[in-house]
């Protein structure tokens, strides 16, 4: 007679049970990492800084350009109506006037200009106005006077100087009064330069870029002697020899170099601050509040930045 089978032991209350495995969780499709998408958000703003500062030097600076220029005509008209515009190079406490500082009203009916001319020939004032370059006598004092304008950028004042002729008129007004002057000849790189003054004879000498608009080459020179009668000459302790380099026709501005830099952070800074309240406040809700900031400090930069460039640009 066969055996029957024996039945297995039930398990002891002491011995280890089998592991249950949990469920698996349902896969998720994956998410760009929070680094990549704020260096990606960085990049894009940056590129769209540099496309702004080609659109502020063709267009929105003209109209910082033409607030400048009100500007200077409001405090330049009072200065005059109460006879303390500056005839000289030096305020009334014998300081040199200030890079910037209103010193004369500009018209060229033939152009139909009419501008305020600013003290000094730096990038920086040119971006308000055409400069007076402070090594050289005032308007209507004798000797030559001269006067630098951009040709593209900030309003292009001087864009149409290559188009006066040889007998049209210019007057200036100062704190000294109106003068005016007849164009004698508008020359180039090459060409003749004008005839000596005599003793007590005044000339104006207009210079701005030549070439395409942006791209310049070489400088247009208008040159125009005084038909009016010479007022005296004020202190002049700023001469040639002691005139930045910075002043001179075609010249970059070094100073702009550590503004630019400090501008530059802060755009970075808040660049990266706009990437990140991105990921955690959602596209629209950053825009709102970063579009201001970063228009602001865009348009910062891109001053600094103009400062570089030629200054008759």
């Amino acid at each position: 007679m066969t055996a029957a089978p024996l039945s297995p032991p039930p398990p002891s209350a002491d011995a280890p049970r089998p592991a249950v495995r949990p469920a698996a969780a349902p896969r998720l499709a994956p998410r760009p990492a929070a680094t990549a998408q704020v260096v990606a958000t960085t990049l894009t703003l940056l590129a769209v800084v540099l496309l702004g500062f080609v659109a502020h030097l063709t267009l929105l600076s003209r109209l910082q350009y033409a607030r400048d220029q009100q500007t200077a005509y409001a405090d330049l008209r009072g200065q005059l109506a109460s006879a303390t515009a500056p005839t000289g190079q030096v305020d009334p406490a014998g300081r040199l006037l200030a890079p910037g500082t209103p010193v004369a009203v500009l018209r060229i009916p033939r152009l139909k200009l009419r501008q305020v001319v600013l003290e000094g020939t730096a990038g920086g004032v040119l971006t308000s106005g055409p400069g007076h370059r402070r090594d050289t006598v005032l308007p209507g004092q004798p000797g030559t006077s001269v006067l630098l304008g951009r040709r593209a950028a900030y309003g292009g004042p001087f864009s149409d100087l290559d188009l006066l002729d040889t007998g049209d008129i210019i007057t200036m007004v100062t704190g000294q009064g109106e003068h005016t002057y007849r164009v004698q000849s508008v020359r180039r790189t090459g060409d003749l330069a004008p005839p000596p003054l005599a003793t007590g004879a005044g000339r104006l000498t207009l210079i701005t870029a030549d070439g395409q608009p942006f791209l310049p080459h070489d400088l247009v020179r208008v040159d125009a002697d005084l038909i009016s009668a010479p007022q005296p000459t004020g202190p002049r302790p700023l001469t040639a020899a002691s005139l930045p380099p910075a002043e001179k026709p075609m010249a970059s501005d070094p100073g702009a170099w550590t503004p630019l830099l400090l501008w530059c952070q802060a755009l970075a800074a808040a660049a990266l601050g706009f990437a990140w309240l991105r990921t955690r406040w959602g596209r629209w809700q950053a825009w709102v509040v970063g579009v201001p900031v970063l228009g602001a400090l865009g348009a910062a930069v891109a001053d600094q930045l103009s400062r570089l460039l030629p200054n008759l640009l």
